[in-house]
């Protein structure tokens, strides 16, 4: 109790021998009125009670924000917009005018996103003294202390069955399928796969590209493998984007690996190589699929294509540019929806494709 707390912190260093911090005036008011100086933590009515009653304030800590940010903080809120890839099927098959469509790629990107969510708190909570160490992962709710371990426990189970929830009960059956196979190689990817030299890479680009497939389990269209190839290609190389910037944030000493990574800094060369490289390939996949007799058939003038090329190369250098600058993030996929460099291509393709298909 704080009575027995006070006179243990008495018997040890003497009435008023020691300072104490905390956050609760009726639970610590004993400890507060028998220690020499306080320390109020986070809450401006226990500030304004130990100045009514004149006791020395050593130091104050502000409030860190509401318990529904620090939550919103811990689930990545932010991070939802890459499940947006869920509605690229929905542009590609032309369905834009379909709004049944457009409600079940949406109830696809509530299940991802909360699945997304849960599996953020899970690795959290794995990567607990790691992220403590770290220069800004320290700054998260589960880190940093203002998240509890049971209650981001018990937030993480009851979004990942919200999110499989939907899928059973509301999406199309394949679609609970990749679902259940984003849910899976996420968890081995926090747990294993990204200690793996290459086969995070692989794991990363993976789960993007599944969620591009349940978009089209979930409005039930085939999905065109010129589009499964070329999202490959584009989320390796901004997978490799990631592990470059991270090896040239950290800078690792020769001959270690980047902390909880398979990659050295002897590797930094090969990446710089390997990752624009893929994003290249990207840009042939595009080429060849507009050549295809496919596009000839969805397309009433296929030529104006021609133009996602140039595009697609200015972006895939730009990214690069940047990240060799110092300028990247080493959430690529993130930095790419606010760079407005990234927003302009975006919206030029989308103006391309839609003269393409309507003039």
């Amino acid at each position: 109790s704080a009575r027995r707390k006070a006179d243990a912190l008495g018997e040890s260093f003497g009435e008023g021998g020691c300072d104490y911090a905390g956050d609760h005036h009726r639970k610590h008011a004993p400890v507060f009125d028998r220690a020499r100086a306080a320390v109020p933590v986070g809450s401006p009515s226990l500030e304004r009670l130990l100045r009514a009653k004149d006791r020395p304030i050593a130091a104050s800590f502000a409030d860190q924000g509401t318990m529904l940010g620090t939550v919103l903080r811990a689930l990545r809120v932010h991070q939802w917009a890459k499940n947006l890839l869920v509605f690229v099927p929905l542009l590609t098959a032309h369905r834009v005018l379909d709004g049944g469509a457009w409600l079940a790629s949406g109830l696809a990107f509530a299940a991802f996103s909360l699945l997304a969510s849960g599996t953020y708190l899970l690795n959290d909570l794995h990567d607990l003294d790691a992220d403590r160490l770290h220069p800004t992962k320290r700054l998260r709710p589960l880190a940093s202390g203002s998240l509890s371990i049971p209650a981001a426990l018990a937030l993480a189970v009851v979004l990942v069955l919200g999110g499989l929830a939907i899928g059973v009960l509301l999406l199309p059956r394949p679609c609970l399928g990749s679902l259940a196979a984003y849910l899976g190689l996420t968890l081995a990817y926090s747990l294993l796969l990204k200690r793996l030299l290459l086969v995070d890479v692989i794991a990363l680009a993976l789960l993007y590209t599944i969620r591009i497939h349940a978009g089209a389990e979930t409005i039930e269209v085939v999905l065109s493998e010129w589009l499964l190839v070329f999202s490959l290609f584009v989320f390796s190389s901004l997978a490799f984007l990631k592990r470059y910037v991270e090896l040239r944030r950290s800078s690792p000493a020769s001959g270690t690996t980047l902390a909880g990574r398979g990659y050295a800094a002897e590797d930094l060369a090969i990446v710089r190589v390997i990752g624009p490289a893929l994003g290249v390939m990207s840009v042939r996949v595009l080429s060849l699929y507009v050549q295809a007799p496919a596009v000839e058939e969805a397309y009433n003038r296929p030529g104006i294509l021609w133009l996602l090329l140039p595009l697609m190369t200015y972006w895939v250098a730009r990214i690069w540019f940047l990240a060799e600058r110092g300028r990247g993030d080493d959430d690529p996929v993130a930095f790419a929806i606010r760079d407005r460099g990234t927003q302009a291509v975006v919206l030029l393709m989308a103006v391309v494709a839609l003269a393409a298909w309507r003039l």
